[in-house]
């Protein structure tokens, strides 16, 4: 199999991401699977799927295969890569990198729930533990 995509600076657009769910959620998928799935999630027509992912595998995002009943597409990139890269883009972005500024404004906010809070010591516990958040 192919190695997955190194995000390296891409930004997805809302658009992409939507695609991506779809297909992190089950891939392959056609054409008209992905139509289907994007037309009840976000309303677009088939010509607006085909030119999404055409452009979405000029960039690498997407792979294309010929399968029996037309085109079969996969993610080229990662969930968890993409997720960290846009985390990485907002924090920069919003709060000049800083994850600590970030939480301070929630908490400020009172727009954790002890859960969250709770959450959040877990994983710090974990990472001072050695582990892996």
């Amino acid at each position: 199999m192919e190695a997955k995509k190194d995000m390296g600076g891409v930004k997805l657009t809302a658009s992409e991401w939507s695609v991506l769910s779809c297909l992190w959620e089950d891939s392959p998928r056609t054409v008209m699977q992905l139509v289907a799935a994007l037309g009840g999630q976000v309303g677009w027509a088939k010509s607006t799927t085909i030119t999404t992912l055409r452009r979405m595998e000029e960039k690498g995002l997407v792979r294309a295969e010929q399968g029996a009943r037309g085109k079969l597409y996969t993610p080229a990139v990662e969930r968890e890569q993409a997720v960290t890269a846009e985390t990485h883009s907002f924090l920069d972005r919003v709060y000049q990198g800083s994850v600590g500024l970030m939480m301070s404004a929630m908490a400020r906010r009172q727009e954790l729930s002890g859960d969250e809070v709770a959450e959040l010591r877990a994983i710090l516990d974990r990472i001072e533990g050695g582990g892996k958040a």
